[in-house]
């Protein structure tokens, strides 16, 4: 087991890492869309906080040797579900024409008064292309 830490993502503010690797498969923890440097929250219309919760997953999931081509399964918590089209819009932009499993979950309150939070599981690269097989 590895434990992923990355400065180009914001640091823990708990308990927990920003991902473990194990056997192949890489654990990225809820990322919100906090500022690496500053570590707050930033501000503005979803689009903006569902791109920089995108770009934390991805900082995570490259430090571990992964991609966002390399997800297999997305969570989304959003606090109202009637951003989810905007929300759904800039996630599209981001992962193009590959489309992991996902699961959107509506929820009262984000941390920090964000309105998006996302984790995902991936693989290490070298099982990444077209047709991934990660085993």
């Amino acid at each position: 087991m590895e434990i992923i830490l990355t400065e180009n993502a914001p640091s823990p503010r708990g308990h927990y890492s920003q991902a473990i690797v194990h056997a192949g498969l890489v654990y990225v923890s809820g990322t919100l869309p906090l500022d690496p440097a500053s570590g707050q929250a930033v501000g503005g219309e979803i689009e903006t906080q569902a791109e920089r919760a995108l770009e934390n997953l991805k900082a995570v999931l490259e430090a571990a040797g992964s991609g966002l081509d390399c997800v297999l399964k997305v969570t989304v918590y959003v606090s109202d579900i009637a951003l989810w089209s905007r929300v759904n819009t800039v996630y599209a932009r981001y992962f193009g024409e590959h489309k992991p499993a996902r699961t959107v979950a509506p929820v009262n309150a984000l941390h920090y008064g964000c309105l998006v939070e996302m984790d995902a599981v991936g693989y290490l690269r070298g099982g990444c292309g077209t047709n991934p097989k990660p085993f």
